[in-house]
């Protein structure tokens, strides 16, 4: 052994010697009614040290802290409880009884088709904002983190949630219970628009692959349901830099913490990351985009509390892609968009009943051009300028029944105004305008008849003055506990959905789309680990039909229909691995619809029959680092060659693309982590999406007469990307721990 290494031998020893006889052993026993308690976590607050209960409710811990600290106690089952310490040379005792919560929590819950975020002691499969920061490929974005469970496609190529065989239309956003009408930013064709509400104002979110409440509609997939955070903890301001990105924000809350108001604004621009990185997409001008936000929170004397969010954002893009048409070799797709939204609700307690009352108001404008060029001559454009107004009114009202039961009912009102106004290479303006208003009634119950046994039964009445119609939509689910870990879940429901805007036409009758789902599901719970299987059958009725001339989409006066069927698998684990959380998710998918311009039912073009993710996160203390993966597999998506012929649509063609792959890995570096009332709390991120180089294929797009085509790709193979967030004000050393062991 070299001189050198016996140095670095010795001193090793010392520093171990060092540690070890300054650590500290506290233990003790978390009991119930005298009885120990399993798999309770212990934890010394603002540290990384603490333990698990054993199955008598014993737990032991080493510690190098010294000083007054407080110890936490928690369980699922029981109320936190929390004790203060001092913590000396001398090992330490402590022992607590905990109480038991109240006998909601012992009630089975539905949870068919239904991941909730916003409970982590419901599902412990559930994605808190957190989560989605920190699964690596997700972007920060909440549906991007949503397609590494099962039942959602990997679409990279259009925005939006396809669920189940399902379009990206079919799923629905919501924020506070208010319907947001454009969720994601303007784009072109083939490339996906990003999510226009930061993932940070939400404090949870669940989202509804089937099956979901009376109390929502006009989906006939799907639902995401997005509650944005309360009152904050106090004053605080941040900001965030990217090579591609600057934001900031500013939260204030008053003496009496009672009131609040907040302001953010965000730059983004991928013109220096265009020309770093190797994209595919040939961009005349990269993706641009400015937001800019606010809020107030407002508690009254009466108990109630009134919230508001509003945004404004404006993007910008043009690209170039080469023609596949015969008369001209180049087209230039830009658009250029501007978005508004407002959202105000208010919550009261009145007598036994409690109500919930929500608005929202959207404007959507965005003008979308297409140039023609041949040998870089412009021969013209084709140019369509579409401006939405959207107003949404919702009440519901709440009575609980006895602890575990409650009744809810009310009203939702939905006012749609679309205008577009298009035309080609200068001909005369061809204007079309939509009016629609829809009203809605619903009522919902839901009743634990047993411990064991819990139903919901809703139903939902729509009316569209545009379709001139009535429909009536029952829901029924039911969950049954079959062991201590084990329950059963079934769910049934007719879901409508009015066609979009575009596919509205005043010169023959319309109907509303409708989806009849029929779920199951079995689920094992216990602490840290869930298993869920669950089968599913959507049966699809008067779909739109339409067919292509040009750059035009004329709908037709009949109807398609389609079905899809499929088993999906979650297992999510915290536990087996120290400090390593880590879920696989598998999805098979049968389905066959036809609709838009399919001759005859087709397996969808945005669908694959299997979906594998899986994704693994590992916190090293010593390192302050959080090591992210994932990696995404889908089978190969089938494409179509469908030509209009005579007034009918013909399929000249069909393939596959070739199998889907994509590693992603990220990390998060938190330097002020463990550091007491730190006043400035930072986090260093960087990842890599596909970092193999994967070259992946989406699709192909064909020449209007079907003999050309080319790949429809994404817009960059790999994406690398790294960043920093600061924030003052507030010590997120908790929350951080929280969330990341």
């Amino acid at each position: 052994m070299s001189p050198q290494i016996k140095k670095i031998f010795f001193l090793f020893l010392i520093l171990f010697s060092v540690i070890t006889f300054s650590q500290v052993k506290i233990s003790g026993k978390v009991s119930y009614r005298n009885k120990g308690i399993s798999e309770a976590n212990v934890t010394l607050k603002d540290t990384y040290d603490g333990a698990t209960t054993d199955k008598d409710g014993n737990f032991s811990f080493e510690t190098s802290e010294k000083g007054n600290y407080i110890l936490e106690f928690s369980h699922p089952k029981y109320s936190a409880t929390e004790k203060a310490i001092s913590i000396g040379n001398e090992s330490l005792t402590v022992n607590t009884e905990m109480k038991e919560q109240i006998s909601e929590i012992d009630a089975v819950v539905i949870s068919v088709g239904t991941i909730e975020a916003s409970d982590k002691k419901r599902a412990t499969a559930a994605l808190t904002p957190r989560d989605i920061y920190t699964t690596a490929g997700s972007q920060g974005q909440t549906t991007t983190g949503y397609k590494f469970l099962p039942g959602v496609q990997n679409a990279g190529d259009s925005e939006g949630l396809f669920v189940r065989g399902g379009t990206g239309s079919e799923t629905k956003f919501f924020i506070d219970g208010n319907l947001v009408n454009n969720y994601f930013s303007n784009s072109v064709p083939g490339l996906a628009g990003r999510e226009r509400f930061n993932t940070s104002i939400f404090k949870g979110s669940v989202f509804s692959s089937g099956g979901y409440s009376a109390l929502y509609g006009q989906a006939l997939s799907s639902v995401l349901l997005l509650e944005s955070i309360d009152m904050p903890e106090q004053s605080s301001y941040s900001f965030s830099i990217f090579p591609f990105a600057l934001g900031g924000d500013y939260q204030h809350l008053n003496k009496n913490k009672n009131a609040s108001y907040g302001v953010a604004a965000s730059i983004s621009d991928l013109n220096l990351v265009t020309k770093v990185l190797n994209f595919e997409t040939d961009f005349i001008k990269a993706p641009r985009s400015i937001s800019a936000n606010g809020n107030f929170r407002i508690k009254t004397k009466a108990g109630g509390f009134l919230k508001y969010y509003g945004s404004f954002d404006t993007n910008t893009l043009s690209v170039s892609q080469p023609s596949l048409e015969k008369n001209y070799d180049e087209q230039q797709p830009s658009v250029n968009g501007n978005n508004t939204f407002h959202s105000l609700t208010y919550k009261q307690k009145i007598g036994r009943y409690l109500m919930n009352l929500g608005s929202s108001f959207s404007i959507n404008k965005s003008d979308f051009e297409i140039g023609i060029l041949n040998g870089g001559t412009q021969l013209g454009t084709v140019n369509t300028h579409n401006e939405g107004i959207y107003w949404n009114s919702k009440a519901v009202f709440e009575r609980k029944i006895a602890a575990v039961s409650n009744i809810k009912a009310g009203f939702e009102l939905l006012s749609e105004n679309d205008k577009t106004e298009s035309s080609v290479f200068g001909a005369p303006s061809q204007n079309t305008s939509v009016q629609n208003f829809t009203t809605a009634l619903f009522a919902e119950n839901n009743l634990s008849l047993s411990k064991n046994l819990s139903t919901s039964l809703g139903v939902r009445a729509e009316n569209s003055s545009f379709l001139n119609q009535w429909n009536f939509a029952p829901r029924f689910s039911a969950a049954y506990r079959l062991s201590e870990k084990w329950v059963s879940s079934l769910a049934y429901g007719i879901f409508y959905q009015t066609p979009e805007s575009k596919f509205l036409n005043q010169n023959f009758k319309q109907n509303f789309q409708k989806a009849t789902h029929y779920i199951f599901q079995i689920q094992r719970s216990e602490e840290n680990r869930t298993l869920r299987l669950e089968a599913f059958y959507k049966d699809y009725k008067n779909l739109v039909k339409t067919q292509t001339s040009g750059f035009q989409n004329f709908v037709l006066p009949t109807y398609g229909s389609g079905f899809a069927k499929g088993v999906e698998v979650l297992w999510r684990d915290k536990k087996s691995i120290k400090d390593v959380d880590y879920w696989v998710s598998y999805s098979y998918l049968d389905s066959k619809r036809e609709f838009l311009n399919y001759p005859t039912e087709l397996y969808p073009n945005f669908a694959a029959k299997h979906n594998i993710s899986v994704v693994a996160k590992k916190f090293v203390t010593t390192w302050k680092t959080g090591f992210n993966f994932s990696y995404t597999y889908t089978s190969g998506r089938p494409f179509y060659n469908i030509v209009a012929q005579n007034g009918t649509n013909v399929l000249l063609g069909e393939g596959k693309v070739k199998d889907f792959n994509s590693l992603n890995f990220s990390l998060n570096y938190l330097p002020n982590l463990g550091k007491k009332d730190a006043k400035a709390f930072t986090i260093l991120v960087a990842g890599v999406n596909n970092i193999l180089g994967n070259k992946n294929v989406y699709g192909y797009r064909f020449s209007s007469d079907g003999s050309l085509s080319a790949p429809v790709l994404p817009a960059a193979q790999t994406f690398v990307y790294v960043g920093l967030l600061i924030s003052f004000g507030i010590d997120k050393t908790q929350e951080a721990i929280d969330n990341n062991l």
